[in-house]
């Protein structure tokens, strides 16, 4: 949530950049076709006249731009977050390699899905070309057992792991790339949004490279998909599972921590646990959907049906009648299997209010799509859950961090109902960790100790489902992709907005939002002549220094920053650095950001090619 190569018509080449950029050998044509059958390719046809105008201009700085991100910017396909103009230092989550790629949207993906979108709105082939080169990217990224890591560094495992134990071991806050496990994740959507652009890439001329990557993704999904119990039908976080996976964080001068502090990952490893934290059960879903639909796929339609009931069967008994980040697959020291779990050490073992909400809108989907009532059956308790566990109007007034329209605390306590609030003390992940307290105040900035939980809205949409007529829900479940009997396409674009479950009805229409001449004007403006959209990259790193000291630091500058000192290698905003020396307030720099081209080209497209509701 892609790439590139060719001479545009009556345009010299652009000079390749030295460190990775640059076009691949076209894909030999007897490897792009597929004689199964297959849904309508959604490529445009070319305007039947010349346009003229700010029309003209679009399509001339939407091919431009994406000729720059192919040949100068991405690394043989691949693509991170953000970039200096130089390319001299580049991040995706974290500072990265310039031979890495990052998986997780904004990433290598969701730059893919712009540039096929692009062919898609033009019916030219060098957008075409651009999302192939992408796409060969993440098929050499592509994990064995055929899910996606966070990150694929094209220099090989030896690099990567080098970057693991320098960059990633000392991003304090960052915890998931402090230890190389060495298999595919779900988390972040980097596999779900992979397998979706590449599903997309198949689809369009059946290149039978991209139909064994995509096979091998349903098959990831499938294996990795728990069996039995309780967990049944539930995904972990990590697949497969690696032994050597971390069950503890360091705590590094333990007598720093408050007495009536816990330090987090109370459960141990939570790789191999439920996992509803970033919606990893919604995103499988709709990737497997998106299967039936292109693919006609039906025999998927059993294990999105096991996914639902998985997670309508972990929601708590009342009152607490919501959802953890992640549940006990099985029993363990002494919880019982489909418990809530602890996760990273700053993810308590507790209930959430975010991802109950995320849940109770997902029941609200699986509703639509089965018409069976008994997935709206418990969402008042939900909603009365969180109705008990508010913010008070004491701690929203003495934490600026539970200000801004958050209504409810992120962790609520097993039992008692009451928050719990992580913490953190130290300058470095080796003199310092994160320890949970029933405190409200002084909490990190970079992981919200507060959720705006839209309680009125939920209640509004449930009342509103379950006052449908029977009649009416047929209507609906007639339409639902769970019922498609033959492939049919696919929404046209991905990148300008999300593909949500609704899309994929029979019959739905994915318009594309309004983009006035003006608006598209000034994007085509602000490109002018140089190829490539500037923005102020709203993060920054410290560079790679070795280990920090180990020495307690009993200061309190870090508490609540993104960052610790000068040896943590997290990401913060230079406008709003620790104040502290060397730390200085500056401004944030221009770069090139992957986000913000996926954006301007969306708006491009959108104006050149919109898609009506009608």
């Amino acid at each position: 949530m892609k790439r590139r190569m060719f001479v545009m018509s009556g345009v010299a080449p652009v000079a390749l950049s030295a460190c990775g950029g640059g076009a691949d050998d076209p894909q030999a044509a007897s490897d792009a076709a597929d004689s199964g059958g297959r849904a309508q390719a959604l490529t445009a046809a070319p305007p039947a006249s010349a346009p003229t105008g700010t029309q003209a201009a679009a399509l001339d700085a939407m091919k431009r731009a994406a000729r720059f991100m192919n040949e100068t910017v991405s690394y043989r396909g691949g693509y991170v977050w953000q970039y200096l103009p130089d390319l001299s230092v580049t991040w995706g989550e974290m500072q990265a390699k310039r031979t890495m790629c990052w998986i997780q949207p904004p990433g290598t993906p969701t730059a893919g899905h712009a540039f096929l979108d692009a062919y898609h709105a033009t019916g030219d082939e060098t957008y075409y070309n651009a999302a192939h080169r992408t796409a060969k990217a993440l098929v050499e990224a592509q994990h064995d057992a055929g899910g996606w890591n966070y990150i694929h560094d094209f220099a090989g495992e030896r690099s990567l792991r080098q970057w693991y134990h320098t960059i990633g071991a000392n991003g304090w806050r960052l915890e998931e790339f402090q230890h190389y496990y060495g298999n595919a994740t779900f988390d972040d959507a980097g596999t779900a949004v992979s397998s979706q652009f590449l599903l997309r890439m198949y689809l369009e001329k059946r290149d039978r490279r991209f139909k064994r990557a995509v096979q091998k993704a349903i098959q990831f999904v499938l294996a990795a998909q728990f069996k039995g119990g309780v967990a049944d039908g539930g995904w972990p976080q990590r697949w497969p599972v690696n032994p050597n996976a971390i069950s503890s964080m360091p705590l590094p001068n333990p007598q720093q921590l408050p007495a009536d502090a816990q330090q987090g990952m109370e459960d141990g490893d939570y790789t191999t646990m439920v996992t509803f934290n970033d919606d990893v059960a919604g995103e499988n879903i709709k990737f497997l959907l998106m299967c039936v639909v292109g693919l006609g796929e039906t025999r998927l339609i059993p294990h999105i049906h096991r996914a639902m009931e998985c997670l309508r069967r972990l929601q708590q008994p009342g009152p607490q009648a919501g959802w953890g980040l992640q549940h006990l697959a099985t029993d363990r020291g002494g919880r019982p299997a489909g418990a809530p779990a602890g996760a990273r050490s700053y993810e308590p073992r507790s209930l959430a209010t975010h991802t109950t909400q995320t849940n109770v809108q997902q029941l609200f989907n699986y509703f639509r799509l089965t018409g069976d009532r008994k997935y709206l059956a418990r969402v008042p308790e939900a909603l009365a859950w969180l109705e008990s566990c508010r913010l008070t109007p004491q701690q929203i007034a003495e934490n600026p961090l539970l200000g801004g329209g958050r209504t409810h605390p992120t962790f609520i306590e097993l039992g008692t109902n009451v928050g719990r609030f992580v913490h953190r003390y130290g300058s470095n992940i080796w003199n310092g960790a994160y320890y949970v307290s029933h405190d409200h105040k002084a909490t990190p900035s970079h992981y919200s100790a507060g959720r705006n939980i839209n309680i009125a809205g939920m209640r509004a949409t449930y009342e509103q489902l379950n006052a449908m007529t029977d009649a009416q829900v047929a209507e609906l479940v007639a339409r639902s992709p769970l019922n498609t009997t033959k492939p049919r396409a696919l929404p046209k674009y991905f990148s300008i907005r999300e593909v949500d479950f609704g899309d994929l009805y029979v019959g739905a229409v994915m318009a594309t939002p309004v983009v006035t001449e003006a608006a598209a004007q000034a994007v085509i403006t602000d490109l002018g002549d140089k190829n490539h959209w500037l923005t102020r990259l709203p993060l920054v790193t410290n560079p790679y220094r070795g280990n920090g000291p180990s020495a307690p630091w009993t200061g309190t500058e870090y508490m609540s920053k993104h960052v610790g000192d000068i040896y943590d290698t997290s990401p913060y905003d230079a406008v709003d650095p620790p104040r502290l020396p060397p730390y200085e307030v500056k401004e944030q720099p221009l770069g090139i950001s992957t986000s913000n081209w996926v954006a301007n080209m969306g708006r491009l497209i959108a104006f050149v090619a919109p898609v009506s509701a009608t």
